[in-house]
């Protein structure tokens, strides 16, 4: 009898240090894979400065590249090889450190690179790279709109440049201001705002508001779109000073988009694109799911979800990207093209090449290096 219980608890402690084992990604296998992913990508484009042609040219500070750089970053910062420092810094240069369209513009999408700017300011303290982004942000600060945001991935360009900014000033306009422009976009934009509390999701913009529905009668969440949001708000949490006067509303949209996306993650482990009718273009999608990963991973580690609850979901998204998406030359698989909606850049599948490849390694390299810190 005596034997037999500590033959069970044996067995029961090594179940447990096997189950442990198992949750958490191999750093070196996931290490392994984001060079992999990253170098197809880098010898593609050996050119930092070089435009991209996608029915038009397009340089090589659009939102598309600037997101990739934003997962590069991070890539950096757990392995700084010079190779990946000197590639940012080339992509900077060759734009003069200056958003896209120049530091008048209003449009998220423009001023989504100077993220990396801003956080290449952090590493070599040159004011240059910082100087434009700063010319850009106090234009908006000291301008009355707030209503700029009114398609929910500018969240994702936009706001992370101006809680750097706080950051980095210390000044408070630039959190006040992301404040202010983050919440028309949550709570007014459209008929009652973008975000719908209820379910803890958002709405692309005001094209899917209700009536809209999606062919199951349900709201229309378009996956990659609540990525943009989900992975905002971790890279403004990451910023913002503990006692910022809307940290805690960013943590509750943060936990309520959580509970909402584990909801609704597939089998598999990816997400569709459609994030609550999977007969609507159903099927893997890469981005969205990286996004997802990032934002959960990021949010066990802070302590702000239940490790036991939310690292199952990490790892079963992880290890089926890793398995089903990358290629053995790292190129992504199942990353939808640019759009808004489910049925755009479809089919989505292993082998299509989307229309811009440079935000789907960017996403992945942002859920990689998360998961790369999981302790």
């Amino acid at each position: 009898m005596k034997k037999n219980l500590i033959l069970t608890v044996l067995l029961a402690l090594w179940g447990m240090g096997m189950l442990k084992a198992q949750a958490v990604p191999d750093r070196k296998q996931t290490l392994n894979t984001l060079v992999k992913v990253n170098e197809q990508f880098m010898k593609k484009w050996p050119d930092a400065g070089l435009p991209t042609f996608v029915k038009k040219m397009r340089p090589s500070n659009l939102w598309t590249r600037a997101v990739y750089y934003e997962g590069l970053m991070e890539l950096y910062k757990i392995y700084p090889l010079s190779s990946y420092y000197d590639y940012m810094y080339d992509w900077g240069e060759a734009h003069k450190w200056t958003p896209r369209n120049g530091t008048t513009t209003r449009d998220a999408d423009d001023y989504c690179c100077s993220q990396t700017f801003i956080d290449m300011y952090r590493i070599a303290h040159d004011w240059k790279m910082i100087q434009q982004a700063k010319v850009n942000a106090d234009m908006l600060v000291n301008t009355p709109q707030v209503n700029d945001w009114w398609w929910i991935d500018a969240v994702q360009m936009g706001m992370p440049v101006l809680a750097k900014l706080g950051a980095v000033t210390g000044e408070q306009k630039y959190f006040d201001k992301m404040w202010d422009m983050y919440a028309y976009t949550r709570n007014q934009h459209g008929e009652n705002g973008m975000y719908n509390a209820q379910e803890g999701l958002w709405w692309r913009d005001q094209d899917f508001d209700p009536p809209y529905k999606e062919p199951n009668g349900k709201n229309c969440y378009w996956s990659r779109g609540n990525g943009w949001v989900y992975a905002a708000l971790v890279r403004v949490m990451n910023e913002l000073p503990a006692n910022e006067p809307h940290r805690t509303d960013y943590v509750n949209d943060f936990l309520a988009m959580s509970r909402a996306l584990k909801a609704c993650q597939r089998t598999d482990g990816f997400w569709n694109v459609s994030l609550h009718d999977e007969s609507n273009f159903g099927g893997k999608e890469t981005s969205g799911t990286s996004l997802f990963v990032y934002g959960m991973a990021w949010g066990i580690r802070q302590g702000l979800l239940d490790r036991k609850e939310y690292l199952p979901v990490v790892v079963k998204a992880w290890n089926a990207m890793l398995q089903e998406a990358v290629h053995e030359n790292g190129f992504l698989g199942y990353v939808q093209g640019t759009g808004k909606e489910p049925k755009d850049s479809q089919p989505v599948t292993y082998d299509k090449m989307p229309d811009f490849e440079d935000y789907g390694v960017g996403c992945f390299l942002l859920a990689g290096t998360e998961v790369y810190r999981l302790p």
